[in-house]
């Protein structure tokens, strides 16, 4: 009866090296965790950068874009002493009376300053008579029948544009030809059956 007990002692042995193939081994299990770390690490330093770029961008931006507002509000001022200049009659500016020629002189280098500010903190004027009509760039209010020049051509301009970078405060006001050849290697895209 002795004899009995000692096979399942036998068997025991079997037990723990079947217990042990089958439980993961411990190298394996760091060099699993090390890769995942690894991988997170990884990502987030690639998710850090990225952040730091659209940070830089974005301050970019708002330092290129900020006085846009401010700008578009002057733009109107500008525009408002351009018009007083335009009306004055021609016997106005050749008055011999030394105030109305030192306002008219007034009004005159107030302009002059204020497109140069404008200038300095990058508004430019949008540069349209000749160009093709570009809708980002300009706004058409009427079309000239002008056989001469090629059909989508600004022949006028009403009021000026200007923009800021590469972003438009005001798009340039114009009248565009009509009835001339179309540019060269354009395709007729517009239907104007409508």
């Amino acid at each position: 009866m002795h004899d009995e007990n000692l096979k399942p002692q036998d068997n025991a042995p079997e037990a723990d090296a079947t217990a042990q193939a089958s439980a993961p081994d411990p190298v394996e299990t760091l060099k699993s965790e090390n890769a995942d770390l690894r991988d997170k690490l990884l990502r987030t330093v690639a998710e850090m950068e990225n952040l730091r770029k659209r940070t830089e961008r974005e301050i970019n931006d708002t330092r290129s874009y900020a006085i846009a507002s401010f700008a578009r509000d002057m733009l109107t001022a500008t525009d408002s002493l351009s018009r007083a200049l335009m009306v004055l009659p021609a016997e106005a500016r050749a008055s011999t009376d030394v105030t109305i020629k030192s306002l008219i002189d007034g009004i005159e280098m107030t302009e002059r300053e204020m497109q140069r500010l404008l200038g300095k903190h990058g508004v430019k004027a949008i540069d349209a008579e000749g160009q093709k009509f570009d809708p980002h760039k300009h706004q058409a209010m009427f079309e000239v029948p002008d056989p001469t020049k090629p059909e989508g051509t600004v022949v006028q301009v009403v009021q000026a544009g200007f923009a800021i970078g590469d972003r438009v405060l005001r798009p340039a006001m114009v009248g565009v030809a009509k009835g001339g050849p179309t540019h060269a290697g354009e395709a007729e895209t517009v239907d104007k059956s409508a």
